[in-house]
């Protein structure tokens, strides 16, 4: 789950991280209420939403007057910002940030995140602050710095001094450092992060070390057990398909192509994924149903999928040892029977009471495709979705 900078910024605060001055905004009105609280001569307008990049379409904007800060706020507000991280369909912007201007000295690069195959937190590192780290890391290779850190004693004072002074931190800021560094590390040990990234990390030009932008993900395996996150979910930033998904207990990733997946397990998924791409289609979607599927939860499952309008053929593969084949072909059969499902459904069922399910499938009279095996499956639905879509032959 990710939330927005100015939520990563209260967040880091609490942990010692000094962020500029700064207000929410919903409107410009707002907005200039928010900068004339915060006093000054110069504010800096930002658009909230879940991606980066924002500054290079429009979306960060230095204002120096009021009346510059209402007409920002109202381009703003309610503008679909395409970055290249959100894709062609962009995010709208339903809040802002006003923050104090700040004079800029130097800019420093700082992420920390979970390295899954070190099994460890890895601190990655740059003097070259306000850039992409994939930019740094394409450009200036031999300017990151990385530090994976101990599970078993934290990230230690010296290690964070050592940090500092690999970036170039003037000596009179080592303190302000340090304690940036091990706030980052609390933040991101306490809260079950998975990403904590500040950039710019600035140093301003009155000697003050000021988190100028900031970006949190954290793992939503872990959000039963952290409520107060939980709490900060902007769906409006969310994949309309994904968000439902969530809700409804399914792992779901959207896609772009126009054959639909149905399968149970990760691993699974990603094998059915390929061999549709081998026999010459685009899946819509990576969907993992999980084990112990109940009709009901498959039938969900179909819903979901049908929702995406590029939706063509439907893949259903199921491999099952917790999950039952019975279960599964019963939601297949009140799935197809109750949403009057007008593109064709290819099904593989394998494992725990597979005669049994496919027997219901084919008692049922619904109108499925069954196949034997996984290659099997994938080129039925490649000529099922030729034939439908009038392009078989082609």
């Amino acid at each position: 789950m990710d939330i927005h900078e100015y939520q990563a910024k209260e967040l880091l605060s609490n942990f010692g991280v000094t962020v500029p001055q700064g207000g929410l905004a919903y409107s410009p009105e707002q907005a200039v209420y928010r900068a004339q609280e915060i006093g000054g001569t110069a504010w800096v307008v930002k658009a909230q939403i879940h991606s980066g990049g924002r500054g290079k379409v429009g979306g960060v904007k230095v204002c120096q007057n009021a009346e510059e800060v209402r007409t920002t706020a109202a381009n703003l507000l309610g503008r679909r910002l395409v970055t290249h991280q959100t894709g062609p369909r962009g995010k709208l912007v339903h809040r802002l940030y006003i923050e104090a201007a700040t004079e800029i000295e130097r800019e420093i690069y700082l992420g920390l995140v979970l390295d899954r195959r070190m099994e460890r937190l890895v601190v990655i590192a740059s003097p070259d602050g306000g850039m992409d780290i994939e930019e740094i890391s394409a450009k200036r290779p031999e300017h990151i710095v990385r530090k994976a850190i101990e599970p078993a004693v934290g990230m230690q004072a010296f290690e964070a001094r050592e940090l500092a002074f690999k970036l170039g931190v003037d000596k009179t800021l080592i303190s302000q450092a340090v304690s940036t560094l091990l706030g980052c590390y609390r933040a991101f040990r306490d809260l079950d992060a998975i990403m904590v990234e500040i950039n710019p990390l600035v140093v301003t030009r009155d000697g003050r070390l000021l988190a100028l932008d900031a970006k949190m993900s954290f793992d939503d395996n872990a959000l039963f057990r952290r409520p107060n996150i939980s709490e900060l979910r902007d769906k409006s930033q969310e994949d309309e398909r994904e968000m439902r998904a969530t809700d409804r207990g399914l792992n779901y990733i959207g896609l772009e192509g126009n054959i639909g997946c149905i399968i149970n397990g990760a691993g699974l998924a990603m094998a059915t994924m390929d061999m549709v791409k081998h026999a010459g289609g685009e899946p819509a979607n990576f969907l993992d149903i999980g084990g112990g599927a109940s009709p009901e939860r498959v039938s969900k499952a179909f819903r979901l999928v049908l929702d995406d309008p590029k939706v063509e053929a439907i893949l259903v593969n199921i491999f099952a040892g917790i999950n039952r084949c019975d279960w599964v072909a019963e939601g297949i059969v009140q799935a197809v029977s109750e949403i009057d499902i007008k593109i064709p459904v290819v099904v593989r069922l394998s494992g725990t009471n597979v005669e049994k399910g496919k027997k219901i499938i084919k008692q049922s009279r619904v109108s499925c495709i069954m196949a034997d095996d996984l290659e099997d499956a994938a080129n039925k639905v490649i000529v099922a979705w030729r034939k439908h879509t009038g392009l078989a032959g082609k």
